[in-house]
């Protein structure tokens, strides 16, 4: 299939683009310059260079496809995913086409059993989300959106955040809150995988929350590099980390993934608690 990707420079995008390429899927990538084109063409896809915040633009590259995946963010992602979806909406509505987006786990809310069809309950950060996909479940496409945990894996993601969180003066690493919260993550390379195997499935699927089953807290995250850890009040996380991200970030969140499960989606890295970054950082600390 000849597969529109954007975002394929980015973290989670650069993943996708080389499992597509590796299963012999064609990637047209929008990107923003040249330098960018050069590294997707590098990797295997063809470049397109331009806006996809401009509608025309973007609904003229998607016309000559089979299926797109949007990774992309931006600044303003949310006027980005919002032109995104209105040229979607021209190019793909009630062709077949599959149309896969890209979420996040925070827009449910706290919980210890989220699942796809649960009722969004997003912090303020990601409110935006809801609308928009809410506005492509019901429309003509057919449309899975990808909720990924909390992406991990390549030395990237939020886990930065607890384990090169600053230390006290005698040498503690400084948790999100009390560090009681669980994180729902999932590996950026089995996510990866998850979204070929929603693409190549025979239908749209709706939410589909992509978590390796093993939810961990931040304190526990923290003690796996190696480290002592002590509490942080709310409010100076708040006021540290801005008071809407860190609101995020102190969600307790709990998702076995068992929609993901069902489409044969078996994640290689089991926990968080295995990976090499910590093992690294307890090394050295």
């Amino acid at each position: 299939m000849k597969i529109l990707l954007t975002g394929a420079t980015g973290y989670i995008g650069s993943a996708v683009l080389d499992v597509l390429v590796e299963a012999g899927h064609r990637v047209l990538a929008p990107v923003r310059s040249e330098s960018a084109a050069a590294v997707v063409t590098a990797r295997g896809a063809t470049a397109a260079v331009g806006d996809l915040s401009d509608v025309a633009w973007s609904a003229g590259l998607l016309a000559d496809t089979d299926a797109a995946i949007h990774v992309a963010a931006s600044d303003d992602s949310a006027r980005l995913n919002l032109a995104v979806a209105e040229a979607v909406e021209q190019e793909y509505g009630g062709t077949g086409r599959r149309f896969i987006l890209t979420s996040g786990i925070w827009e449910y809310g706290a919980g210890d059993d989220i699942r796809g069809d649960d009722v969004p309950n997003p912090p303020a950060l990601v409110a935006w989300r809801v609308p928009i996909e809410e506005r492509l479940l019901a429309s003509a496409v057919a449309t899975t959106i990808i909720v990924p945990g909390v992406v991990y894996g390549r030395d990237k993601g939020l886990l930065s955040l607890i384990v090169d969180a600053p230390r006290t003066a005698d040498g503690a690493l400084t948790l999100i809150g009390d560090g009681a919260q669980h994180w729902t993550w999932v590996h950026v390379d089995d996510l990866a995988r998850l979204y070929l195997r929603v693409l190549e499935h025979p239908a749209a699927l709706g939410r589909v929350i992509a978590s390796d089953g093993a939810s961990q807290t931040v304190r526990a995250v923290a003690e796996a590099a190696g480290s002592r850890a002590v509490s942080e009040p709310i409010e100076a996380t708040r006021a540290r980390l801005g008071a809407a991200f860190a609101d995020a970030l102190l969600l307790d969140q709990q998702a076995d993934g068992a929609e993901a499960r069902a489409l044969g989606w078996i994640p290689e890295h089991a926990s968080v608690l295995g990976e090499r970054a910590l093992d690294r950082r307890a090394a050295v600390v």
